[in-house]
């Protein structure tokens, strides 16, 4: 199960469906195409009205279309007026073109710490069928993977990314993906499998979501989960951070004779921090999904611009936590709502038990 942070979780599909549906004015590519370009280059749709703003946050951009080498110009000059702003959702459907230019516009992407999806644009309030899947192909592929947060394809999208043999990757393609945080070893041809379809000299990886997340293609909106584990203050000291659009989140634990400190913060913005303490009920950290040191009101304060919790974990219960595979911490409001963020663990086993081991080794030392 991935565990998402549900103080700002995307668009319900009701939301997004109300989005698409919303018209406010003659539809049309914002870059003044006439009908027959828009069939043979890259159409760049800005929704960023009241509406999608109120429910989104940020401005929703949907590219659809063959991407032609002069698409990254365009989209730059989008940037440049002020149209497309950093940290907005680009939803793509396209597929492919020029590889150079699917790869300039994933650098844009990035640049604007921008995040990549898949979908469809809004269309004319005369179209009465069209094909609500997605699709993105190639070129499209390299510039979804310019997303610092990627979003893995769902329901009947599809996307697909060239592999090469061996060394046969080019020099181009090989420096934007390390340049992206990208494996190569993920799209060589003998990693496809049955997942691929195309020539062998060069297939296409066709993931499915759970292996887009696996191979690190996507990461559905939050980066890795940092783990480190020193001694601070002369005491066994563990410290779990994760950023994700929403924000930076971290747990820490400092080893003491008469508990671990236990300190949780979630960096969301000072106005949206102190929201969520004024409105606080209930707080607790939570282990496997389950209530862990619950407080009633009080139990989270606000520091710069993240609410902040601190508890002292018993000693005698700090196995759980090496043998921990989620963690999180909550607040509760009046109505029942949570906010908060919870991580997986499991891939930092190693860091927890070592925490652990360090911690009773010196607490019984000093016992």
């Amino acid at each position: 199960m991935l565990y998402r942070n549900t103080f700002r979780r995307r668009l319900s599909s009701l939301a997004c469906l109300l989005l698409s549906a919303a018209s406010l004015g003659p539809f049309q590519p914002v870059q003044g195409t006439t009908r027959e370009q828009a069939t043979s280059q890259l159409n760049i749709q800005v929704n960023d009205d009241r509406m999608t703003l109120s429910m989104a946050r940020v401005p929703q951009i949907y590219l659809y279309g063959p991407i032609d080498p002069d698409a990254p110009q365009r989209f730059e000059a989008l940037i440049r007026s002020g149209r497309i702003k950093p940290g907005s959702d680009v939803y793509l459907n396209s597929p492919g073109g020029s590889v150079g230019a699917g790869i300039a516009l994933g650098r844009l992407i990035r640049q604007g710490s921008m995040v990549t999806h898949l979908g469809v644009p809004r269309l004319p309030k005369q179209t009465t069928t069209f094909n609500r899947s997605a699709m993105c192909d190639g070129a499209c592929a390299y510039a979804y993977l310019g997303g610092l947060y990627r979003w893995a394809v769902s329901g009947s999208d599809r996307i697909g990314f060239p592999t090469y043999r061996g060394q046969q990757t080019p020099a181009d393609v090989a420096a934007y993906l390390k340049d992206m945080g990208i494996d190569l070893a993920t799209l060589t041809a003998a990693t496809s499998g049955t997942a691929s379809t195309g020539s062998a000299q060069d297939p296409t990886l066709w993931p499915n979501g759970e292996e887009m997340i696996a191979k690190g293609l996507a990461n559905n909106g939050r980066q890795n989960l940092i783990a480190t584990y020193k001694y601070l203050q002369g005491a066994p000291y563990l410290e779990l951070k994760q950023q994700d659009r929403n924000g930076e989140h971290k747990i820490t634990f400092l080893c003491k004779p008469g508990g671990a400190e236990l300190t949780t913060y979630d960096t969301i913005g000072a106005v949206r921090a102190r929201g969520i303490v004024t409105r606080e009920q209930r707080s607790y950290f939570e282990l496997n999904q389950q209530e862990t040191l619950p407080q009633e009101r009080g139990g989270v304060t606000v520091a710069d611009d993240a609410v902040v919790m601190q508890r002292i974990y018993p000693l005698n219960q700090l196995q759980q936590l090496a043998s921990a595979k989620a963690m999180g911490s909550w607040v509760r409001d009046r109505t029942g709502i949570r906010f908060g963020f919870a991580f997986e663990v499991t891939g930092v086993k190693k860091v927890l038990n070592d925490f652990y081991e360090a911690c009773t080794s010196v607490t019984q030392q000093h016992s």
